[in-house]
């Protein structure tokens, strides 16, 4: 299985400290070697970086935990290969435009019979099921809203309604975003933290590094944090329930659907 390392906040903020805690799982403290890769949202721009060496060996992963991207959206993913080789193309997160927005998506597990499902305007660059169902995901919303419904709660739904269709075909755990809003949904397994005043310190269980975030931040930033498993050793996360979607937007939770 692969992980993955989401964060929303209120203001751009940097992901170097929960990255640095990811990579070391893609080689080092996990087995996910097959590649990694993390999109940074920045205003109506989205930046990535991809790269199918292990993240805890790879020179572009170090480049990120030390260059400190300032962004309110980000979604990473490591990978431990099961469908498809490794490769650049197969390396999550997968990106393409709807409504002249980035939709950027990652997952974590395998779909059964994925590649069966009829695809719209979308198709796949590489060979992995997880491609496959984010552009079956991303033609079924165009399909059904060709432009941004005026009300966001009627895409939030029809996306969960996507999200438990593809879910019945095995572990479909992922982190989605439109550029607006940070989708976590949970199949098997995911946590999230959010931070706000007052901060307090927190310290990497897969490095040896501690941050007072008290030193790092201003009263009023928010921020969350989604993860395959908690990143922290000494913070209460927020372990999701199966079959649960969560948005979330400026750095907390703005809705829930399932469960």
């Amino acid at each position: 299985m692969c992980e993955l390392l989401g964060m929303s906040a209120n203001v751009p903020t940097d992901i170097c400290f929960s990255f640095t805690g990811l990579m070391q799982r893609g080689g080092k403290t996990g087995p996910h070697r097959d590649g990694w890769g993390i999109a940074f949202y920045e205003g109506r721009g989205c930046r990535t970086f991809h790269d199918p060496a292990p993240s805890a060996e790879s020179e572009i992963a170090r480049l990120v935990q030390r260059y400190a991207i300032k962004s309110r959206i980000v979604i990473s993913h490591i990978r431990r290969a099961n469908r498809g080789r490794v490769c650049l193309e197969n390396t999550h997160p997968f990106s393409r435009e709807l409504w002249g927005r980035p939709w950027t998506f990652a997952h974590n597990g395998q779909l059964r019979g994925v590649k069966r499902l009829p695809l719209g305007g979308y198709r796949p660059i590489g060979s992995t099921d997880s491609e496959h169902a984010f552009c079956w995901l991303l033609g079924r919303i165009r399909a059904r809203f060709p432009d941004p419904p005026r009300q966001s709660a009627r895409l939030w739904r029809h996306i969960h309604t996507l999200s438990q269709e593809l879910n019945e075909r095995g572990v479909f755990n992922f982190l989605l975003s439109d550029a607006h809003y940070l989708y976590a949904h949970c199949s098997t397994e995911l946590s999230w933290l959010t931070r706000r005043a007052p901060f307090g310190q927190a310290r990497l269980t897969d490095a040896d590094m501690t941050v007072d975030f008290q030193q790092e931040t201003t009263p009023n930033d928010v921020v969350t944090v989604i993860a395959t498993r908690p990143l922290t050793a000494n913070e209460a996360w927020t372990v999701m329930t199966p079959g649960v979607m969560t948005l979330f937007g400026a750095g907390a939770a703005v809705a829930t659907f399932g469960g």
